[in-house]
């Protein structure tokens, strides 16, 4: 098994609730083929660095799975007919950092 980390942009005006639909969705589509997250996380509503289908934000989902390449065909396969997503990126790594939250906003910075 190989393992992957795969981050999906949705638009702006994507609810909270089809956020969470989105990644049930995706979640599924992982576990039917085969696969298995590791770990899940919801970055928010960020800037992109240009207009992406006019939309100056995008919410971020960050997943990282371990699976082959058939986990990941069928889940790019099911993105790139979604209306409510903007990008997708797949990323093959050798090693899976768990621990550390990138973008989860750290409170003994911000009491400094």
């Amino acid at each position: 098994m190989n393992y992957y980390e795969h981050t999906l942009i949705a638009r702006q005006d994507t609810s909270p609730s089809q956020i969470k639909q989105l990644q049930e969705k995706y979640s599924k589509i992982i576990e039917s083929n085969k696969g298995n997250i590791l770990k899940f996380e919801s970055w928010g509503l960020m800037h992109l660095s240009y207009l992406i289908k006019k939309n100056k934000k995008g919410n971020y989902l960050h997943f990282k799975i371990e699976g082959n390449g058939k986990t990941i065909e069928e889940l790019e396969k099911s993105e790139k007919i979604d209306k409510n997503l903007l990008r997708y990126l797949t990323v093959k790594v050798k090693k899976l950092d768990l621990e550390t939250d990138y973008f989860k906003k750290n409170e003994d910075k911000d009491k400094k």
